[in-house]
């Protein structure tokens, strides 16, 4: 099973490359900035050197082609000692001293400085085969480059000049220069950029922390001179999360001054009913009241018990129990207030190990499900059930189902909220406060574990996971 599981590949790396980095750029701020910089860049030395080509073509071409002119006549003089005919070895040595190619070609001498280099195309009618293109040149066409760099001799040689591209083939080590830099300014740009937008990622975490209510740690303010407008973010996220730690405080110590208080007039009230006369008059009344009575204590209770939970480092009592034991026992302490509890069907494997958990909380977890779950089966042909489950990395699995009419699946989410029922037209007496759930799944995640809700259709199926510690 273990040689199975290390074969598993989660869902990121079956993704291709491409698609992982379109997916971080969508994703990431400063890798698109970064993009949006060299973009710009890219952009404005295409502008640059446009205009720039543009600007020379039409401003200096006039001004150097007579320049040009002159040079190439030099050029000829030296190829041919100032006589008509050239002379190789004075093409050979004109072409070891400059970055020149020399085409000759004529009744006596055929010559090629540059053998393995392309022809220009103004000159492949001649030695290409192929008609050339006059309107493709940059500098007024083929006609002119045959007038600047072509000369004829008097006994009918003709010299064509060139540029030797191997001069400019050996110093490419100059465009990887380029590239290096263009890379190392890169660098510096994601550097500065994620320096600049650093605080993003310390307000994000303590946006998760004050989701997650700890409001202890605030976040961190890097721009302590003058802060910019993330530092001024963060300081304002800093001020509502105090001012919802104060909230929540208030409500909290409300609640628990309510609760505290109000224990003391339902004692009274209790053993007030309880010194009623027993009586075929007064029993009616008097059991309603116990009822309803008990219901209230039983209600500050949850609020209690709620509130200590809700709390980040809420103490646990561990210790090790048989939890079909415990189950059994909350089956019945039920019957006593519910007489279909006999009913509830527990199944639980015989290997099932024992929990390492708080007793006391999981059997108010325990008791508010199944309790939860006779409330909506009192109609229902099936009893509930409660299966327990060994998990595969240790711990237990409670799942407690029913089978009633189950939940809209738009509400299945704000099940476990405080105060959520799904029906607020139901009675008291048929749904509860709406504390249940919620005291579970602070019961669960006190453990460390998890609660989810689901339809099983038919009916609702309450799944805790407690792990081991």
């Amino acid at each position: 099973m273990k040689a199975k599981m290390n074969k598993v590949v989660s869902p990121a790396k079956k993704e291709p490359w491409a698609k992982r980095c379109v997916h971080a750029v969508a994703h990431s701020i400063k890798l698109r900035l970064v993009l949006v910089f060299l973009l710009l860049a890219v952009a404005m030395t295409g502008v640059f050197v446009v205009g720039a080509q543009r600007a020379f073509t039409l401003g200096w071409k006039e001004a150097a082609r007579p320049l040009l002119m002159d040079y190439v006549d030099h050029l000829e003089n030296d190829v041919t000692g100032g006589g008509s005919t050239p002379q190789v070895a004075l093409a050979q040595a004109l072409t070891r001293k400059l970055p020149l190619t020399v085409y000759i070609q004529g009744p006596l001498v055929q010559w090629e400085s540059h053998p393995g280099q392309s022809i220009p195309y103004w000159m492949r009618d001649r030695w290409g085969g192929r008609q050339a293109d006059p309107e493709s040149g940059d500098w007024g066409g083929g006609q002119d480059w045959q007038n600047i760099l072509k000369r004829t001799t008097a006994d009918g040689h003709t010299i064509v000049f060139g540029i030797d591209e191997a001069s400019f083939q050996r110093k490419s080590r100059s465009f990887g220069v380029a590239i290096g830099a263009l890379l190392l300014l890169t660098m510096l740009a994601w550097l500065y950029v994620r320096r600049l937008l650093r605080p993003l990622d310390a307000i994000g975490a303590g946006a998760k922390r004050f989701g997650a209510g700890n409001f202890s740690e605030p976040i961190e303010l890097n721009c302590k001179v003058r802060a910019d407008e993330l530092g001024q973010l963060a300081g304002v996220m800093n001020t509502m999360g105090q001012d919802i730690r104060q909230m929540l405080d208030a409500k909290r110590g409300l609640l628990l001054a309510i609760s505290h208080e109000l224990r003391s007039p339902l004692t009274r009230a209790r053993l007030n009913t309880e010194l009623l006369p027993e009586t075929p008059e007064v029993n009616p009344q008097r059991d309603a009241l116990m009822r309803d009575l008990q219901e209230m204590a039983s209600l500050i209770s949850d609020l209690l018990e709620s509130e200590r939970l809700a709390t980040q480092h809420a103490a646990l009592n561990r210790e090790t129990v048989d939890l079909a034991a415990l189950v059994f026992g909350v089956k019945q302490d039920l019957q006593v207030r519910h007489p279909a509890a006999a009913g509830i069907v527990v199944v639980a494997p015989d290997d099932l190990p024992s929990a390492h958990i708080d007793a006391t909380r999981v059997r108010l977890l325990v008791r508010n499900l199944l309790d939860n779950a006779l409330r909506h089966s009192a109609d229902a042909a099936q009893p509930p059930e409660v299966h327990l489950r060994s998990l595969e990395h240790g711990g237990v699995e409670i799942e407690v189902r029913d089978s009633g009419p189950g939940v809209p699946e738009d509400q299945l989410s704000r099940m476990a909220e405080p105060f959520f029922r799904p029906d607020t037209a139901r009675t008291r007496s048929a749904g509860g406060v709406g504390l249940g759930l919620y005291l579970c799944k602070l019961v669960a995640h006190a453990h460390g574990g998890t609660c989810s809700i689901r339809n099983a259709k038919p009916g609702l199926s309450v799944v805790v996971n407690l792990p081991a510690h």
